[in-house]
């Protein structure tokens, strides 16, 4: 009896396994053709399972190719992880300049970390009046001070 319960349960469970990886697998193939229509969303959305390897194998490439799409179509938190991946040389040339000018874009946006990781680069480089400006912008959208504080003072 015992037996057939825990046998019971096994397929149970096998089939529940089965059926959540059929339900991932196609829930990324919608993402991927929502991406390739040119959804914004959709296209930071893949990028972001391809530099994870979250349901796809991990390819930071293509992850930079995906968010780039999402980025040039203005999508905010795209633009933030392509600086981020231009600063640390993720997927593409590491490149200060582009990172710089994609938080830059972020910020004008209102994207408030962009404008604390702005404000600490112009405290490294010394530029204090920028990154006060940056730090005061910050805190206008409320983000917390002392977060604040830590991404000013950390190198």
């Amino acid at each position: 009896m015992y037996k057939l319960l825990r046998l019971f349960i096994f397929s149970c469970l096998l089939s529940l396994c089965v059926s959540a990886q059929a339900e991932e697998s196609s829930a990324q193939a919608a993402i991927q053709q929502s991406a390739e229509q040119g959804d914004a969303k959709a296209q930071a959305k893949l990028g972001a399972m391809y530099l994870l390897g979250n349901s796809v194998e991990k390819d930071e490439q293509k992850a930079a190719e995906w968010m780039l799409k999402a980025a040039n179509q203005g999508h905010i938190e795209a633009e933030v992880i392509v600086a981020a991946m231009y600063d640390r040389g993720l997927g593409v040339k590491n490149d200060v300049k582009m990172a710089t000018q994609w938080y830059e874009k972020a910020a004008a946006q209102g994207n408030t970390t962009s404008m604390a990781i702005l404000g600490k680069n112009e405290v490294a480089k010394g530029g204090v009046a920028f990154s006060y400006q940056g730090m005061r912008l910050s805190a206008a959208k409320q983000i917390p001070t002392e977060y604040a504080k830590r991404i000013l003072l950390t190198k």
